[in-house]
């Protein structure tokens, strides 16, 4: 009993030295002490660092789905996505055969400079051998990147070469743009596709609309789906062009937070023509806001199906060492008054795994397998549609999931990465003949139009190109289904020849192959075929 007393005695003692006589509050104390107990009389050696942010995370997962603890070391990866750049040599590559393959190298970047090719291979960085030793992405990624103006030493297999090349690359800022694609679809219509809202993306995305409008665009169609969001400050910017100045954008809100509103200023680039928002289950928080505000003022109509439903805002907390926590410390709420957060406290496992059971109950497929209680029932502030909170936004035209040709055969050829692979390979045989057949090096922009217009209508993918990736998936153990493979054949084709256009020009020119096989693009087409469809769509009540 005096040893019991005595020990407790002297973690009381020392725990000011670990800097805990700031707190007063006994629950951080007692914190502490655990910690302390264990770190020196615990029978094993532990690692009290790890178990501290063993301790963080479960507190922060106990809380929400949304809240969550970043290590020192994963806060640069987790942060370059929105931040908009990264520092490196500038190439996109993917792993064959354990080698590194660079599948493109970056415009106007470091490696363009000083001479790499797509289709080249990186055997050493820094006399340090990457190919052929299976070494994880993440630590070819390590020996790559590096701080702008740094060097490094690159040994480079080429296809026709029989030496090695040996190149010495200046890293730099790379840019990590957020806006896949923008075009004009016909004489009237414009698109805009937004992956994710960064830093950069609302300059992405005004250079976009600006040029769009200088081709006298009438009709925007914004593409959110699959858009997990970002920075909530990207998507009100981004809103600012479509309001009248006053308009309420989103407020947000909690316990320690006072009600916070977000107007638009009316000092944007206004487009004032018709807008269709596409959404899918894979749109969440950012996208969410946008597609709310549009929704709420009767602004534009939203077309796909029902998005995820978050609704709650997170603020990045640094920690002494270096590490961060997204603590969630507010709701938002979209200009009618709604939450669109869905349900969590219950399970948080169900949460997670709600695109699941969307799928299982035949929400995706069926819009009549979704119901709202009436208590989470809105307003839209002009039309005075019926909108609803409490799941997600309800788009104003339901399109179903097309379940017949994304077949399971077609997913793992996907998943098992054969895809990937026959691209790969198809494009190490034909790269010369395609660059010197649709030419976009040291071209105008006239000639790269109309060399890819030339790609859209003469080149196709062969049965005999499909055999192959068939061959390529039983290596990987997809076992063959005919049937299956025969429905999603016409598929798989276009599959293949949007990734080869993405090679040879960009992701712009992927998602004009891409798109039309969208159900949900499509659907947009069809409502702005006429000002009759438009305006039903747009005056569609919902029950």
């Amino acid at each position: 009993m005096r040893r019991k007393v005595i020990l407790y005695t002297i973690a009381f003692i020392l725990l000011p030295t670990l800097g805990w006589s700031q707190f007063h509050d006994a629950n951080i104390q007692k914190f502490g002490f655990v910690s302390y107990m264990i770190d020196h009389y615990y029978v094993d050696t532990t690692n009290i660092n790890k178990l501290t942010e063993t301790a963080i995370k479960s507190m922060l997962s106990s809380l929400d789905p949304h809240s969550s603890y970043i290590s020192k070391e994963n806060l640069k990866r987790e942060n370059e996505p929105l931040e908009g750049s990264f520092e490196g040599v500038g190439v996109v590559f993917q792993m064959m055969e354990d080698t590194l393959l660079v599948v493109q190298t970056i415009s106007g970047g470091p490696s363009e400079k000083v001479g790499i090719m797509a289709g080249d291979r990186f055997i050493y960085v820094n006399d340090t051998t990457i190919a052929g030793v299976k070494m994880q992405n993440i630590d070819i990624q390590k020996r790559i990147r590096g701080p702008k103006g740094t060097v490094v030493n690159i040994k480079v297999l080429r296809r026709g070469v029989k030496e090695l090349i040996d190149f010495n690359i200046t890293r730099d800022k790379i840019p990590l743009y957020s806006v896949d694609a923008s075009y004009m679809i016909d004489k009237k219509t414009g698109y805009i596709k937004i992956d994710r809202f960064s830093s950069t993306t609302v300059e992405e995305f005004n250079k976009a609309l600006s040029k769009l409008k200088a081709q006298k665009m009438k009709n925007l169609i914004i593409d959110l789906q699959d858009n997990g969001g970002g920075f909530m400050s990207a998507a009100i910017n981004i809103i600012d062009n479509f309001l009248d100045k006053g308009n309420l954008i989103v407020y947000q809100e909690g316990r320690a937070q006072p009600r916070d509103e977000y107007k638009a200023t009316g000092d944007a680039n206004n487009f004032d023509g018709k807008i269709i928002i596409l959404v899918d289950e894979g749109s969440a928080s950012a996208s969410e806001i946008v597609t709310g505000a549009i929704q709420d003022w009767d602004r534009g109509v939203v077309v796909g199906r029902r998005t995820f439903g978050k609704g709650l805002v997170q603020k990045m907390l640094d920690l002494p060492d270096g590490s961060q926590i997204r603590l969630t410390t507010a709701r938002y709420y979209t200009p009618s008054g709604r939450c669109i957060q869905r349900p969590y406290k219950d399970n948080i496992k169900e949460y997670r795994n709600d695109i699941i059971e969307r799928y299982n109950n035949g929400e995706l497929m069926h819009e009549d397998s979704i119901s709202f209680p009436d208590s989470l029932k809105y307003n839209t502030l002009k039309l005075k549609r019926t909108v609803y909170g409490g799941g997600g936004i309800m788009p104003d035209i339901f399109v179903p999931l097309d379940t017949l040709k994304y077949t399971k055969y077609h997913r793992n050829l996907v998943a098992k990465g054969a895809f990937n692979t026959f691209i790969m390979k198809y494009l190490e045989k034909n790269r010369s003949q395609l660059e010197a057949k649709y030419p976009t090096t040291n071209q105008s922009e006239k000639i790269k139009n109309a060399s890819f217009q030339k790609f859209l209508s003469e080149f196709e993918i062969t049965d005999a190109d499909i055999n192959t990736l068939v061959e390529i998936g039983q290596k990987e153990k997809v076992e063959l289904d005919k049937e299956q493979l025969e429905k999603s054949k016409a598929l798989m084709k276009k599959q293949i020849k949007a990734n080869i256009a993405r090679d040879i020009w960009t992701s712009n020119e992927y998602f004009q192959i891409m798109n039309t096989e969208n159900d949900i693009y499509n659907k947009a087409i069809e409502i702005l075929s006429s000002d009759k469809s438009y305006d039903d769509a747009l005056h569609k009540k919902r029950k």
